[in-house]
């Protein structure tokens, strides 16, 4: 069973995302997510200064399964990205809510409350 800290929200898509007390969401992926593509192998963040809408995918994650997207929970621009993550893939499968990918400055704040609270998300994934 995946492990869904109730203090983020969630996407469809299995990402997580968590606002920082200076306005910017930092965003990884969830427990069900690594734990659905195996060892990960190769992490591309993305690009810091890159805008992006809610939706669009922002960088590339590699397992020993499969290649998949990932995609920004919120529009706004990356203003960090998490280059331990990119040396060291596995953290991700070790530590996926502390191993975060990638931080952006939403357009619209108010977009958060859209995505998926963990109770909501917890019923996805277990179906």
């Amino acid at each position: 069973m995946a492990n869904v800290p109730d203090e983020l929200r969630y996407t469809d898509s299995h990402e997580w995302a968590r606002l920082e007390p200076d306005g910017t969401v930092t965003v990884g992926l969830t427990d069900h997510a690594q734990l659905s593509l195996g060892d990960l192998v190769f992490v591309e963040p993305g690009n810091v200064g890159k805008k992006h809408s809610a939706g669009d995918p922002v960088g590339t994650v590699e397992s020993v399964k499969a290649a998949s997207d990932f995609y920004a929970p919120v529009g706004g621009e990356v203003v960090a990205v998490n280059e331990e993550v990119s040396e060291s893939p596995e953290l991700i499968n070790e530590e996926p809510y502390s191993s975060w990918i990638f931080k952006l400055r939403p357009t619209d704040p108010a977009e958060l409350d859209k995505l998926l609270n963990a109770a909501v998300y917890r019923t996805a994934i277990e179906e």
